[in-house]
């Protein structure tokens, strides 16, 4: 159990730390590169934050998972098709990859770890 609170405090203080500098430092950056078809509509800057997120986590799984067709990754990859994730930079991976990576990570972490409390472990 200790293992799996370690592990979600770990992914907090990541995810935390890489959202700060993605949302505030590199969002412009990342933007004028990837360039999101919802960007063409309006500034990324007049987006609620829930759809500045949902653009975040396409380029993620455009990032990671290039090849799959498959649900919210098929509909990113075909929405950044033009994205050639090999030929990104690293200084522009890793705000995405830290924060959205650290999220899902976390997400696992706690389900564990409410599910050993559960059993009472």
């Amino acid at each position: 159990m200790a293992m799996a609170f370690s592990l979600f405090v770990l992914c907090f203080i990541t995810c935390s730390l890489s959202g700060l500098v993605l949302f505030f430092v590199k969002n412009k950056q990342i933007n004028a590169t990837l360039k999101h078809p919802y960007l063409q509509h309006r500034p990324f800057e007049q987006y609620p934050l829930a759809i500045k997120a949902a653009i975040m986590l396409d380029y993620f799984f455009r990032l990671m998972f290039p090849g799959t067709r498959f649900w919210l990754i098929g509909n990113a990859n075909d929405l950044l098709g033009h994205v050639d994730p090999k030929k990104t930079p690293l200084a522009l991976k890793w705000p995405i990859v830290g924060f959205w990576g650290s999220c899902w990570l976390g997400l696992i972490a706690m389900i564990v770890l409410w599910t050993l409390l559960f059993l009472g472990a």
